[in-house]
């Protein structure tokens, strides 16, 4: 019986490894996804990271919001989620500094949906400091607060440090995920297969980490 039992387990891990083989076997480099010719460095750490690329003035971040941060919360204690604002020019650097803002204030997720919901509902780009500060204000934050904030050093070295991220990764387009700074999933035919690709690349590079 027990040798029976063992026999059985052995014929149900094959045909979950096999299971598991065929859900990602059709993803492939150059189709899928992409490498990145100058990557940044894996901290081998023996955690994966994965970052969001966006920019709350982008329609598509907006309807990305809501599935992305659901798909974070299934993601495995290995796996370090962040989310990276998009540093292009000076009204995407505006917006990163207001994100980084946000963080360093100490605000939940909601500050972060209602930046979303000012722009895309409410036509109000947020593309000013008083804009911005009176934003932040609707949140509690006194308006010298939020100068200070959003004109600190280490606020404006994170938009910086995004910068020089940006142009090494050669990120051209949002929203995209990229998998420990090594490759890029851009938008599929479905939230659900991005994600899936990512759940690929976070397997592939979970030995490497």
């Amino acid at each position: 019986m027990k040798k029976l039992n063992i026999f059985k387990l052995s014929i149900i891990s094959i045909l979950i490894f096999s299971f598991t083989g065929n859900i990602y076997a059709d993803y492939k480099l150059g189709r899928d996804y992409s490498k990145i010719s100058n990557p940044l460095p894996v901290k081998q750490d023996g955690v994966v990271d994965v970052m969001e690329v966006f920019w709350y003035g982008c329609g598509a971040c907006y309807s990305f919001e809501g599935p992305v941060n659901g798909w974070k919360k299934t993601l495995p204690d290995h796996v370090n989620f962040t989310k990276f604002p998009i540093t292009w020019q000076s009204v995407h650097q505006r917006h990163a500094a207001l994100y980084h803002t946000i963080e360093a204030l100490g605000l939940d997720q909601k500050a972060h949906s209602a930046v979303f919901v000012s722009i895309h509902k409410e036509n109000n780009f947020l593309n000013s400091e008083k804009a911005i500060v009176k934003f932040l204000k609707g949140f509690g934050v006194a308006p010298e607060t939020s100068e200070a904030y959003l004109n600190s050093f280490a606020v404006q070295q994170k938009v910086s440090r995004g910068i020089k991220v940006a142009k090494q990764l050669q990120l051209s387009s949002t929203p995209m995920l990229i998998v420990d700074g090594t490759y890029i999933i851009s938008p599929k035919r479905s939230y659900e297969e991005m994600f899936r690709v990512a759940e690929f690349l976070i397997e592939m590079q979970k030995l490497k980490s």
